[in-house]
């Protein structure tokens, strides 16, 4: 298929809503950057890790008792959101405990599950 067969052929409507919208779409930095946010969330362990974040904050060891799994497998998806700014942690003695980032976090993860839970 020839690449023109793609371009709508269709009349601007709005034209003043579509150059409003066009004026005011962020830089492409941002757009990779929130991709790259909602793939980290695209992982079932990770999502049951947040969830168990959510409320309390947690060492690795209460985190791997919690969802079933072993204390490596726990630590290898702990680096990745942490990396990623999705989760922090605090040392306390020799141990270290996790929890959410920060607020922002916290609602897109709770505005998540209660989309999911409002739709059935």
């Amino acid at each position: 298929m020839a690449r023109n067969e793609f371009i709508c052929d269709c009349n601007v409507i709005h034209k003043e809503l579509v150059e409003a919208t066009i004026k005011n779409m962020p830089n492409e930095d941002l757009f990779y950057k929130l991709a790259e946010f909602f793939k980290i969330l695209g992982d079932t362990t990770r999502v049951r890790i947040l969830y168990a974040l959510d409320k309390n904050e947690m060492c690795v060891c209460d985190i791997a008792n919690v969802l079933g799994m072993s204390k490596s497998s726990i630590s290898h998806q702990l680096g990745t959101l942490r990396r990623s700014g999705i989760v922090k942690c605090r040392k306390q003695g020799k141990e270290v405990f996790y929890m959410l980032d920060d607020e922002h976090v916290r609602e897109v993860f709770e505005i998540g599950a209660e989309h999911i839970k409002h739709r059935g």
